[in-house]
């Protein structure tokens, strides 16, 4: 048995020679993962409270974000430095997808072809994309600060 094993490997890869992989570009990859996205994949994600879903938010932004963006989403980070990577700071008062929380989700959705993953393709689901979206909004951005130290 152990012998048919290893004879289908050897067939395998002898029919493999001479070719070879060749994984799409990345601008071909946004594409793809645009195409692939859909706001309306947002609409029936239910979250029990907003404390829940900031929490699973933070989760994923320090699994996934911090690295380019930084942990406090300023995007001060010697990784983006080391790899020459122009990556926008999330709490800039003009950042261009501040107001936009669809924008926001779609864009960690499909990526950016200059160095951003297309998350939403393999990486993270939509639940993850949501909540990483509210943390981003909610907590990192100066002026949801603002409104929560203004509440209290």
């Amino acid at each position: 048995m152990r012998r048919a094993g290893v004879l289908l490997a050897l067939l395998a890869a002898a029919g493999c020679k001479g070719h070879e992989f060749h994984p799409p570009d990345k601008a071909q990859q946004v594409v793809q993962a645009d195409s692939a996205y859909s706001p309306v994949a947002f609409d029936t994600i239910h979250w029990p409270s907003d404390a829940g879903r900031l929490l699973a938010g933070n989760e994923v932004y320090a699994r996934k974000c911090d690295k380019c963006h930084g942990p406090l989403g300023d995007a001060n980070t010697d990784y983006a430095r080391e790899h020459q990577l122009n990556v926008p700071s999330l709490v800039q008062a003009d950042w261009k997808l501040a107001g936009d929380r669809d924008a926001v989700r779609h864009k960690i959705f499909t990526g950016h072809e200059k160095g951003m993953p297309t998350w939403g393709v393999a990486e993270l689901s939509v639940r993850e994309i949501d909540a990483v979206t509210a943390y981003v909004l909610d907590q990192l951005r100066p002026d949801a600060l603002k409104r929560q130290t203004a509440k209290h």
